[in-house]
């Protein structure tokens, strides 16, 4: 009976041609579309699961109330460590304090390379599983040890044996190579720890650290909870472990800070919070894609069922001749149901092998390094369940529709599918669309909020300014001379330090009074400590006041605001007045005001600006330089590098251009974008590739109406008119639906940005026209095909 169905199934299959390609090949498109967001999907669900201890690994986060509002930060202060291990120590296995993962120069007899590390305490190899190659997980016992990464290994090693090896960082710390751990996958938290170092060894050259106590926050804390306890249990034990220990300190109360466990599981997918209370992240783009997915492949389905059931006429007899030799009902479905899976297996072929070959291309244009599963039964087995669904999916209603003609009608030739067979056909045309137009008017939006960051003022000046990290003590001394050099060259207009990258904020404190201030007011600025020449360097916009100088001493003990910090003070006239910075840099100095900028975007360019302050005299551990104007980038760097190795010999000349660091921040929403236009392109496609096959039906059906109404007079446009108008007014009432549909999630979406655009009106109407124009240039091919018959052919019989 099956081998019956399968032989038929085929036979259909190769006589209709057209038909088949069309259904294969709509069907290939939208599973491979929701085989590549299977693929993103899962890979964003695996984040961190190379942790065996996955479920029982958190970090510590710390609410505090801040300029009115409550922020989640994960910087904490060194005396925690200790308060949690000593206080707290039985609910946790591990308790692990960490530098955050930076830059470090690494020397060997032959090399000097900038890599990423962390330093971090002993435990954390075990905590997190690593997978040693070489040496264990004690590795970083030894106060004077490293860990590294195989593939760092090999580049600093080649083939030889990397155990035991000296390595000094920073040209200060000398380490000895003690284990070497398989590289962390991409989608895993420490991804970019090349190496790990001992948080001991770090603190030793760091002693300022030791003095901090509870009040200064500038390290990372990690924790994995004991198998027989909960996240939620031990967050309330330790919420008050700061506020416990400085309530000799007024501003530190009233801030009330407070922690929290945050398990591993949501460090990726729910890392964003509001006011203390976490509100999602990304993962309201794992459903947003899946949606998208689900959306697509049902599109393909919905092109099986209508050109399926547009073919009505044509099965018609062969259901009635069957029914009539004695097949039921039951076998007639199992027939068409044959013939679905039979589509959706070839189609399945198809798409798995087009995902395979497009995967790197996706990879990269999706920032990941997803695999193809081959050997995985999970995949198989999700594989088989895909088919399957699919196909009752695709096949359900054709295989019911059809099934149902009355054998008596069909076979006296009076059977006709009556003007209602045709609604179901035309929602779903209708659905399809709806689908396609909101996926293009999203894809739009997105879009036009980027760029409307793009081109946010940023208050600086990015052209030609590159950034140099500071890693060694080397530097120290040398700034000066190194700043004489390089404007000597000619090539480089201005050198300053500072206390952070231009396109990030590393520093911020509290504690500032001055006249007129709430004394309720919790208050919170960027502090940056920067060079004499900094505003010159990075183009400063001043709206009040004057820079610093060189030649003032007055201005160790002034500020340059942003006008966010002017505004924040409430300050109509600032320049002049006087902040006391208490606890401060330095512990309470009063500062004065010369200077009012416009504010300087540095974190995220869809955010409100951190009011910050600048200082002249703190530490600063970046070095920028402002490339002449007149030299190009490519002709300038060679003669930065021969001036910085003559100088500072042993660092590495390593440096970023400030504009590209800068377009970083629009990697997340840019790859989204491109992610939804690719994605709306294909869905566009599939509904274009069912309107292409069910215009070829409808005109093959009115083939006698067009001959006779050719011979009556009626012209090629007027035809293509007839045949062109139902399918206009359909993708017509799509954007009825579409437009207020788009509007309302998207607007929801956007209010998520604090500098957000005005969502406009052309969008809706380029969307609207452009749906309506693909959709005349897909079946006009048909209809003036149709409309240029000769009546002759069409008629002869009659």
């Amino acid at each position: 009976m099956y081998q019956s169905y399968f032989k038929i199934g085929w036979r259909n299959l190769v006589r209709t041609k057209s038909h088949s390609v069309i259904n294969i090949g709509g069907l290939a498109v939208g599973m491979t579309v929701a085989m590549l967001i299977g693929f993103w999907i899962y890979d964003e669900l695996s984040y961190d699961k190379y942790h065996e201890n996955y479920n029982r690994i958190g970090r510590v986060i710390r609410n505090g109330t801040l300029n009115g509002n409550t922020i989640s930060t994960t910087y904490l202060p060194y005396a925690l460590g200790d308060e949690l291990k000593t206080k707290y120590g039985s609910n946790f296995k591990h308790i692990v304090m960490a530098w955050p993962v930076g830059t470090h120069i690494l020397s060997t007899v032959d090399k000097k390379l900038s890599h990423t590390g962390q330093f971090i305490e002993s435990g954390a190899p075990e905590m997190l599983t690593l997978k040693m190659l070489k040496g264990s997980w004690k590795g970083l016992k030894d106060p004077h040890s490293i860990l590294l990464s195989a593939s760092l290994a090999n580049i600093l090693f080649g083939d030889d044996d990397p155990m035991e090896k000296m390595i000094k960082i920073d040209n200060a710390m000398d380490v000895k190579v003690t284990g070497v751990y398989e590289d962390l996958p991409h989608n895993t938290h420490f991804r970019d720890a090349d190496f790990l170092a001992p948080w001991e060894l770090f603190v030793t050259h760091n002693q300022w650290m030791l003095s901090q106590g509870f009040k200064n926050n500038f390290l990372d804390i990690y924790v994995e909870i004991q198998p027989a306890i909960n996240f939620e249990t031990i967050s309330a034990n330790i919420k008050d472990a700061i506020l416990n220990n400085v309530k000799d300190d007024k501003a530190y109360v009233d801030a009330n800070p407070q922690l929290f466990l945050h398990p591993m599981r949501k460090w990726h997918l729910e890392s964003e919070f509001t006011n203390g209370v976490a509100t999602g992240g990304l993962i309201q783009f794992v459903w947003l894609f899946g949606i998208i997915g689900t959306f697509v492949l049902l599109l393909a389905c919905i092109n099986f069922m209508n050109l399926s059931t547009a073919r009505s006429e044509k099965r018609a007899k062969e259901v009635g001749i069957r029914k009539v030799m004695g097949s039921v009902r039951r076998q007639l479905v199992n027939q068409f149901f044959t013939e679905s899976f039979m589509v959706v297996s070839l189609a399945f072929i198809i798409s798995i092998c087009t995902v395979s070959l497009t995967l790197p291309w996706f990879n990269e244009l999706a920032g990941k390094q997803m695999t193809m599963l081959w050997m995985s039964p999970f995949f198989w087995i999700i594989s088989f369940c895909f088919i399957l669904v699919t196909g009752v999916l695709a096949g359900s209603y054709p295989a019911l529709y059809l099934s149902s003609f009355q054998p008596v009608k069909v076979l006296k030739g009076v059977f006709r599918a009556g003007r209602f067979a045709y609604i179901p056909r035309k929602v779903l045309v209708v659905i399809q669309f709806t689908v396609s137009i909101t996926l293009v008017i999203g894809t739009m939006i997105v879009y036009q909020q980027i760029q409307f960051a793009k081109n946010r003022p940023v208050g600086y000046s990015r052209d030609g300014l590159i950034m140099m990290q500071m890693t060694s003590s080397d530097f120290y001394g040398k700034t000066d001379v190194l700043r004489d050099e390089l404007i000597k060259t000619g090539v480089v207009e201005e050198v300053a330090e500072s206390g952070s990258p231009t396109t990030a904020i590393w520093s911020s404190n509290g504690g500032f009074n001055w006249k007129g201030k709430d004394p309720n007011l919790q208050t919170e600025f960027a502090t940056l400590s920067v060079a004499p020449e900094y505003g010159s360097t990075v183009g400063w916009q001043f709206i009040a006041g004057r820079d610093f100088s060189r030649t003032l001493s007055s201005d160790s003990a002034a500020f340059v605001i942003t006008e966010a910090a002017a505004k924040f003070m409430n300050l109509e006239n600032p320049i002049g007045e006087e902040v006391r910075w208490e606890p401060g840099w330095r512990k309470g100095m009063t500062f004065k005001i010369i200077g009012v900028i416009k504010d300087m975007v540095m974190i995220s360019p869809y955010e409100q600006p951190m009011p910050t302050v600048f200082f002249l005299g703190g530490p600063t551990n970046w070095l920028n330089i402002k490339i002449n104007p007149g030299v190009s980038a490519v002709s300038a760097i060679p003669t930065i590098e021969a001036v910085f190795k003559k100088i500072i010999p042993s660092v590495p000349f390593d440096y970023k251009f400030a504009d590209q660091e800068y377009n970083l921040k629009f990697a997340a929403e840019e790859r989204i974008g491109e992610l939804a236009s690719v994605f709306a392109t294909l869905a566009i496609l599939i509904s274009c590739l069912g309107l292409f096959g069910l215009a070829s039906f409808i005109a093959e059906q009115r083939t006698k109406e067009i001959g006779i109404r050719k011979v009556v007079g009626a012209s090629i446009f007027q035809l293509w008119q007839m045949l062109s108008k139902d399918f206009v007014v359909l993708v017509a009432i799509s954007c009825i639906i579409s437009i207020p549909v788009a509007y309302y999630f998207l607007s929801d979406w956007i209010k998520e940005y604090d500098y957000r655009t005005e969502i406009s009106w052309w969008i809706f109407f380029v969307s609207a026209i452009g749906a309506v124009v693909i959709t005349l240039l897909t079946v006009s091919y048909q209809a003036i095909r149709a409309a240029r018959m000769n009546p002759v052919n069409s008629l002869r019989s009659e």
